[in-house]
């Protein structure tokens, strides 16, 4: 059975200064999901170390600028009635405050789309964290089930290195992905992860450089890159979607590129829609996508 070393940690997230604590979350939790070979550990740790910069973007950035509020929360911020029928504010009220933020945007009464965030700081206690940054406290209970915590326990320990591994484990095993790291098919990883090929080159660099540190080395087949791009490699992208197709689409937008497709870009993505004459359902399929990256 695998074991991974902390030295060969330190070299897979270069740059990041809590190595001790995410080997330590890394051994007590992978083998639990199966994570127990070099080539699942290998996929496992390339695949989060690219979504999260390092394992250092663990949790969703709110510090939101008046103007901003404006442009991506437009249904909440401005002027004019809400679709949920009341008064919009005035996003200079909650400028870079994102407790005040999150409390307001997040929250189930204020929605069309649900999160299960019901109880007063439901918004802000189940904003996006962890590798795969969870949100909302549906998904915190449906994972919490799985650790027998409350989602309440779950958003405490989500926030920890050992609770960031353990909910993006969660989701490796609930998309079944060992036995796709099995395989050694990165281009299937990276669109079971991502929903198309974007950033597939830095993927394949990254798991090629752990076999390499886990002294196994591995010739990868000279897929299309992002030096090939097209716009069908992004796939489809609708909220809770993640990844470098993501981040363009969001920088195309005029919004904060963190690469995580929440309820924000959503909006932002709908009013573009609006303003183009598309269909109007926050979801960037060909047409949005071939009209909005050109």
């Amino acid at each position: 059975m695998f074991e991974l070393q902390k030295e060969q940690l330190a070299q897979l997230i270069p740059g990041n200064k809590d190595v001790d604590s995410w080997y330590e979350a890394l051994v007590a939790v992978m083998p639990k999901y199966g994570i127990n070979t070099e080539r699942r550990a290998a996929h496992f740790i390339s695949q989060c170390a690219h979504e999260s910069n390092n394992f250092r973007s663990l949790q969703e950035n709110l510090n939101y600028s008046q103007k901003s509020l404006n442009a991506v929360f437009g249904r909440y911020f401005g002027t004019g009635v809400h679709p949920a029928g009341h008064t919009r504010r005035d996003a200079a009220e909650y400028a870079r405050n994102p407790e005040k933020i999150a409390n307001y945007v997040y929250m189930d009464e204020f929605r069309k789309y649900k999160m299960g965030n019901v109880n007063e700081g439901d918004g802000w206690l189940f904003r996006g964290r962890g590798l795969k940054q969870l949100t909302g406290r549906e998904n915190y209970t449906r994972f919490g089930k799985t650790v027998d915590m409350t989602a309440e326990e779950a958003a405490d320990y989500v926030a920890t290195p050992k609770g960031a591994v353990e909910s993006a484990c969660w989701f490796w095993d609930a998309n079944n992905l060992n036995s796709i790291a099995d395989t050694d098919d990165v281009v299937k990883m990276t669109k079971k992860i991502n929903g198309g090929n974007i950033g597939l080159e830095s993927r394949q660099k990254r798991y090629s450089k752990a076999m390499e540190v886990f002294g196994n080395p591995v010739t990868l087949a000279d897929d299309a890159g992002d030096d090939d791009f097209d716009i069908d490699d992004i796939g489809v992208l609708r909220k809770g979607s993640r990844g470098e197709g993501v981040k363009m689409m969001q920088e195309a937008l005029g919004i904060g590129a963190d690469g995580v497709f929440g309820p924000g870009t959503e909006r932002a993505l709908k009013e573009w829609q609006s303003s183009k004459g598309l269909s109007v359902d926050g979801i960037a399929g060909p047409a949005t996508l071939g009209e909005l990256l050109g």
